[in-house]
Order: C-alpha cells, then structure tokens, then sequence
C-alpha cells in the first residue's frame, strides 16, 4: 500500500514513508539459474549438468545498473515465474548493490507500483541504517550501535 502511496502521490513525504515502511519488512530478491554446462540424455535431449545461482541485475540503456527486488511473491512471479525468491531486509539488498557496483535498487520492477531507491537514500541503507518516521511525520536514521561518530 505504502508503494502505490508513494507512486501516486510521486511527492518525497510518500517516497519517504515508503522506504520507511520498507525498512520493516523483508524484500524478496530473485535468483535464477544460469546453465554453466550442458549435457545430453540417452534420447538425445538437452539437459543442464551444472548450473550456477545468480542474483538479477538490470541495465538501463544509459548504462546504469539496478538490483532488483520485490515487495511480495505475486510481484515477484509476475516479473518471472521460475525465479527463486530469497527473503532479504532492504539494509542487505542495499548492501548487495553498493558492493556489485550497481546504481540502485529498484523494487517490483514489474509493477504495478515500482518503486527506486538510490544516491544518498541507498548509501545510508547500505551502511545498515534504517528510516523510520516519527509521530510528527519528521524522518531520521537509525544507526548501528557504535556508529554515531560517522552519522
């Protein structure tokens, strides 16, 4: 709900309360099979003999990079059905695409509420930060213990 708020209202208040939201919950990230050998059954059908799991990278035609990932199983599968879902909280999934060098993540990429988080937002997720918004509707960062000298 907080993903189609902020797609609808496309305002930084509703951005905001999205990753909020987002920082509470587990995000789905697709794996899939990639065949690193092929072999070939007695009927002379091809078949996978190795294969190998890796994470899903989008390019843009820009040549920007995102991580993808899903806020449920049914965006997930109506992305691409044989991907293998791996529960993962935003922190990690941010952490994922700073260390693969990648721009951004970019949740539900398939709809209907898609939803990008990147520049300083997915810096300070990476860094195992969390935003949450206060009874005021003012936002801060929650910081690991012991990392107060850096924020």
């Amino acid at each position: 709900m907080r993903l189609a708020t902020a797609a609808i209202e496309a305002t930084p208040t509703a951005y905001l309360r999205a990753i909020a939201v987002l920082c509470t919950d587990r995000l789905l990230v697709p794996v899939i099979a990639t065949a690193t050998r092929l072999g070939e059954t007695v009927g002379g059908l091809t078949s996978d003999k190795e294969a190998e799991m890796s994470v899903v990278m989008l390019q843009s035609a820009d040549g920007r990079r995102a991580l993808l990932a899903f806020s449920g199983l049914d965006s997930l599968q109506t992305w691409r059905v044989d991907a293998r879902p791996v529960p993962v909280t935003l922190d990690i999934a941010a952490q994922t695409a700073r260390s693969e060098g990648v721009d951004a993540v970019l949740i539900d990429v398939a709809g209907p509420y898609p939803l990008a988080i990147d520049g300083e937002v997915l810096d300070a997720l990476a860094a195992g930060r969390r935003l949450v918004e206060a009874e005021d509707g003012e936002f801060g960062w929650i910081m690991p213990a012991g990392d107060v000298a850096a924020g």
